[in-house]
């Protein structure tokens, strides 16, 4: 075989390798879960703005990722997680785990109720958001940091 072409496979297996050790590691899911928060507010923000037209199938969608999301979110913070991985968490979430929980299990049930009464229209979409959006801010006002 040639010696670059071996040199390449045995490059592409190691960054493979360390893309599977890094996709389990806690600051990588909390911040895979982020995204998937993020993605939904957007599409339910496209919905609100009308940049899209309202289609209940796709809020229930974003509500139930972000109920299930916010849920799971705080299991990914296990002392020894505070760096690394370019994570953005802050310091008091370990400082104050439980008001941590809180405020996630707040934003959890807060998208389960709206989903509940399901909005009826990019209106009450937007209602919605300002709801989940003040509760995203809750949290992210003490526990993220500033980059």
């Amino acid at each position: 075989m040639n010696f670059k072409m071996v040199t390449a496979a045995a490059l592409a297996l190691c960054l493979g390798a360390s893309a599977v050790f890094a996709a389990g590691e806690p600051q990588v899911v909390r911040q895979d879960l982020m995204k998937k928060i993020g993605g939904s507010l957007g599409a339910l923000g496209a919905i609100a703005k009308g940049q899209k037209p309202y289609d209940a199938e796709a809020v229930k969608t974003a509500l139930s990722t972000i109920s299930a999301s916010a849920k799971d979110f705080p299991n990914h913070f296990p002392a020894g997680s505070e760096t690394g991985f370019e994570t953005e968490a802050a310091p008091a979430i370990w400082q104050n785990m439980a008001d941590f929980k809180a405020k996630a299990a707040k934003l959890s049930t807060d998208a389960d109720t709206v989903l509940a009464a399901m909005p009826a229209d990019s209106a009450g979409v937007g209602q919605a958001l300002q709801t989940l959006g003040a509760e995203c801010g809750a949290c992210h006002q003490p526990y993220r940091l500033k980059r």
